[in-house]
């Protein structure tokens, strides 16, 4: 009897067990289905890799993001010291986030531009509200929807007027450059037939400040395999610029490039300008350089952004109108092999990269100069993968002049042992200036480079896309003649004292600025309205 009860008292536990069992799974079940319930709200209406917030304000709600993924929700917080900038999609620092009070960013209508049965005509396309306009009116950087939306599906997978894919049988040299990943050598040369192309740039003012510097590396002992001297590419902003020197620098061989007259520190106002700010502050420039500079053989021919910030297709519709040969502000991420040039006549071959940045979309007679990201990895056998650096100060972890050479040699190993696409070294000349183990260990470097091989040569960005219109191999390189203009330049500076001229503009108001130009002094301190400084804006 009693082992009768005691089976009895086991069934019972079993099925109690068994039922508790049955209602814990049922209520995880339900607990799962309200999570997934949840997250499916959360996320309906969310692009591919959005950050929200789920808590708006201030403090660590403004710091904390989540963000939908095919695993699930997933979270990080900003380091202290940063909040989370929703439109920007990235930790800023805390006085520059003005959104935390959102917890998402700003939603915009989009253009209906696939849809089961055509919405209308031949030629035009349907805005968000359903009406048509031309299709050409879509990304053309004006909203002429009534509600924006042909503004606001424009990246290079969804403007309407986007660039197709590169086409070989149609883009030809000289006109024409492009491969479908970037990687492939002009006129398919084998690797070891091609000159390896370096270009060295520097950007910003050329004054009293960097000249020495410039001096001391183009000294006139470093040779190419040529025997012309090495030539290096500068991308000149107006403050402060010695007209004089940048006069001198061109005698010498030099590539005179623009870099904007004002510099502008708001990096959106270079993302967000109109052509004809762009036209103001680039086509400016030149006349500036061309005037005070007293350069007249129509060399200044390239661009490039202050911060590198693109400016989309304002930009490059600039370039056109004012017959700029080439841009050099697009990075492409760090990849092997690297990019060679390209035109922009199809669709770029790499990613849009950097944070927020307005690549173009449509086609554009222009020459793309592309920035290669360097391996900045101290041992690229063994260390973990790091994001690459455009400019080569910017490259943070080079502490030591060692480390800078090795730096140097690794990336130039890169190039020169894949497909020998050009090797950018890119420049502020403080950099050098302020740390002359870096400045001793690239003149180094350089000069072993020289020493050691017949196929390595210093050129200017110009050089390098009239190697790539007419390819020439090694051999046949040294009678190069675009490459042998101004091969060694002798003789006295154009003029040995400048006039020294003490300006004013209404456009920099409360300051006199020091021009210095072989040139007469004109009546005002040029700037964007007024780039002769004649006082005729």
């Amino acid at each position: 009897m009693v082992k009768f009860l005691a089976l009895i008292g086991i069934i019972a536990l079993t099925v109690a067990s068994a039922t508790a069992e049955v209602r814990i799974k049922r209520q995880a079940e339900e607990t799962t289905k309200k999570e997934e319930s949840f997250e499916k709200e959360l996320c309906k209406d969310k692009d591919a890799g959005e950050w929200f917030r789920l808590v708006a304000g201030e403090g660590d709600n403004c710091r904390d993001v989540i963000q939908c993924t095919s695993s699930g929700l997933q979270a990080i917080r900003c380091p202290a010291g940063l909040y989370f900038d929703i439109e920007k999609q990235t930790c800023d620092w805390k006085d520059a986030v003005k959104n935390c009070k959102f917890k998402n960013k700003e939603r915009k209508v989009k253009p209906l531009l696939i849809t089961d049965e055509p919405l209308c005509q031949e030629g035009f396309l349907a805005c968000g509200d359903g009406n048509c306009i031309e299709r050409g009116l879509f990304c053309n950087g004006e909203k002429d929807c009534t509600d924006g939306s042909d503004e606001n599906s424009c990246d290079i997978e969804s403007d309407p007027n986007r660039a197709p894919p590169c086409d070989e049988s149609v883009c030809q040299l000289p006109d024409c450059f492009c491969s479908e990943d970037g990687t492939t050598i002009p006129n398919n040369l084998p690797a070891k037939d091609v000159p390896m192309m370096i270009t060295i740039t520097f950007d910003d003012a050329i004054n009293n400040n960097n000249i020495d510097l410039y001096k001391e590396i183009f000294n006139g002992k470093r040779k190419n395999p040529n025997g012309c001297d090495i030539k290096a590419t500068y991308f000149v902003s107006h403050k402060y610029t010695n007209y004089s020197a940048v006069q001198e620098t061109h005698r010498k061989g030099h590539e005179i490039a623009v870099h904007s007259i004002t510099h502008n520190d708001e990096e959106r106002f270079w993302s967000n300008a109109t052509v004809d700010d762009w036209a103001k502050e680039m086509a400016g420039m030149r006349i500036i350089i061309e005037k005070y500079a007293n350069i007249t053989d129509n060399s200044v021919v390239g661009v490039r952004a202050p911060y590198l910030r693109v400016g989309g297709n304002n930009q490059f519709t600039m370039m056109e109108e004012q017959a700029f040969l080439y841009d050099s502000t697009i990075t492409a991420p760090l990849s092997n092999p690297p990019l060679w040039p390209y035109t922009m006549y199809f669709r770029m071959p790499h990613r849009c990269h950097g944070n927020l940045q307005s690549c173009p979309t449509r086609s554009h007679a222009v020459w793309e100069m592309v920035m290669n990201e360097l391996d900045r990895r101290e041992d690229p056998t063994n260390d973990e993968y790091l994001p690459g650096c455009a400019m080569v100060d910017s490259c943070s972890n080079i502490l030591t002049g060692d480390q800078f050479y090795n730096f140097l040699n690794h990336n130039f190993d890169r190039h020169y042992d894949q497909n020998r696409a050009p090797l950018g070294l890119y420049f502020h000349a403080a950099w050098l200036k302020n740390n002359p183990e870096f400045l001793d260990a690239f003149l180094y470097w350089i000069d072993e480079v020289l020493a050691n091989h017949n196929d390595v040569y210093f050129v200017t960005m110009t050089q390098v896309i009239q190697w790539m219109q007419n390819p020439r191999t090694t051999n046949e390189v040294k009678n190069f003649e675009p490459w042998r203009e101004k091969c060694v330049v002798e003789g006295q500076p154009s003029c040995w004292v400048p006039h020294s001229c003490k300006l004013t503009s209404k456009e920099v108001p409360g300051e006199t600025i020091n021009l210095q130009t072989c040139v007469r002094c004109p009546n005002n301190y040029p700037w964007v309205n007024d780039p002769t400084g004649d006082g005729f804006f």
